[in-house]
């Protein structure tokens, strides 16, 4: 069962990187009906396009959503929890001061790695 889950979530996290692949395969499937229908130079007696303009333009369509969503991924906000944290001495809690100091921070960049406690999941996802 973990195997399949694996496999699965693997052909998921690589199905968006043969994108232009889908493309080419779905004008192959139809190239002749879309040399005969959709293609710019289709009355054109010596047509030597079949269908490619459209292929042309399906690629350049899929490229352009690809760069608008690594835009969109990059205009993200990141936003950062930080845990206070104490060290008990003697078995003792600090006395604590409550400030109006806000516990989030958000960052315009990327974090390099932020790690107070090690997240561990429950064992019957494992």
């Amino acid at each position: 069962m973990k195997s399949f889950f694996s496999i699965v979530l693997s052909i998921l996290l690589l199905l968006p990187s043969f994108g232009s692949f889908f493309v080419y395969t779905s004008f192959k499937l139809h190239q002749d009906e879309i040399a005969k229908t959709i293609c710019v130079q289709r009355k054109l007696v010596n047509n030597s396009c079949n269908g490619r303009c459209e292929l042309e333009k399906s690629l350049k369509k899929y490229s352009d959503n690809e760069k608008r969503m690594q835009n969109n991924l990059d205009n993200k906000v990141e936003l950062v929890y930080i845990q206070n944290s104490f060290i008990a001495k003697n078995f003792q809690f600090p006395e604590t001061n409550y400030s109006e100091k806000s516990l989030f921070y958000t960052l315009e960049k990327k974090t390099a790695s932020v790690a107070l406690t090690t997240f561990r999941p429950p064992s019957f996802l494992i």
